[in-house]
């Protein structure tokens, strides 16, 4: 099939039946969705995505094109789904003094990506700098949450940290695929949350953190400042299984957002019960059998009885 580039590609493939994961008939609301993991049963879920050397997303593969390793032992999958997955979104955006000539265009990136949510996905939008900022309850409405979007205020410092902490705790009692969307441009300066505590709730959750950063460059009242995004966001995102995007140009931002968006309606759902619950990190690794593909996935797991409970995660 011939390949078209950015959102207008994905689309085409939906509307032409070229996507494996399966949409609702026209018309219909999806129904809510149903528990992935039958009540009893302890599983170690994957969401994954599958790129070519191209950086295209592909979405028609089998169970066999799936090899995930526990600790590098080769594991058995026990749930295989590869239908479009609702998720449950935390967006937030830095609105620090570095971004206050471009929220215009942070904001218009960010209506890319909730346009592009499904009536079955939920979200919540906020904004960090000195202070927090959350549009308070999970939605569907893409026109409520773009209204919010531009309610957000500026600030200063940044609260990076605090900001992933804040979304985690949404996010705690939320069943299903839990997502935090992250945007900075400069490194966290005031949080009173570490990034190791992030990081661990965050593996601990098994929730999946996808960061957009920026190199910036502006004028803080004295002197012009170059910034670069978080040097951590990377990890954070490799080891949940998320995505993590490093723009030079903010024209970038649109297309990054919808890339975001676009991967997160094409991840395919993977399952494994674990040999032991030992209460210790478990290293996971993906593998795809085609050649010239690639998989992107949480890179561990706590093996406990509690992190793994069937809730539908």
């Amino acid at each position: 099939m011939r390949s078209f580039p950015g959102a207008l590609a994905f689309a085409l493939l939906l509307a032409c039946g070229g996507l494996a994961f399966a949409q609702p008939p026209a018309g219909q609301t999806p129904p809510a969705q149903a528990p992935l993991f039958r009540s009893g049963t302890q599983v170690v879920a994957l969401y994954a995505t599958v790129t070519d050397k191209e950086g295209r997303l592909v979405p028609n593969l089998d169970k066999s094109d799936f090899q995930v390793y526990d600790d590098g032992k080769l594991q058995p999958l026990t749930v295989f789904r590869n239908e479009v997955e609702p998720f449950t979104v935390v967006v937030l955006l830095d609105t620090s003094a570095s971004m206050t000539g471009s929220l215009d265009l942070l904001q218009a990136a960010a209506e890319q990506f909730l346009l592009r949510m499904l009536p079955a996905d939920k979200g919540m939008v906020g904004a960090f700098n000195d202070k927090i900022q959350l549009s308070g309850e999970f939605t569907s409405s893409r026109g409520t949450l773009i209204s919010y979007l531009h309610q957000l205020d500026y600030g200063n410092p940044t609260r990076l940290y605090d900001a992933i902490a804040a979304g985690l705790d949404e996010l705690q009692s939320v069943s299903g695929r839990r997502v935090i969307l992250v945007f900075t441009d400069g490194d966290d300066t005031d949080s009173h949350t570490s990034f190791g505590t992030v990081l661990d709730r965050a593996r601990a959750e098994g929730v999946m953190v996808y960061a957009i950063g920026l190199r910036s460059r502006y004028f803080d009242g004295v002197r012009m400042v170059d910034s670069r995004p978080d040097s951590r966001l990377r990890k954070l995102a490799e080891e949940t299984g998320g995505g993590y995007f490093e723009l030079r140009k903010r024209n970038d931002l649109g297309s990054t957002f919808t890339r975001v968006a676009e991967e997160l309606h094409a991840q395919y759902v993977l399952g494994f019960a674990p040999t032991v619950l030992d209460g210790k990190i478990h290293k996971l690794t993906v593998r795809i059998t085609r050649p010239g593909m690639t998989a992107r996935a949480k890179k561990s797991y706590v093996a406990t009885a509690q992190s793994l409970a069937p809730s539908g995660r």
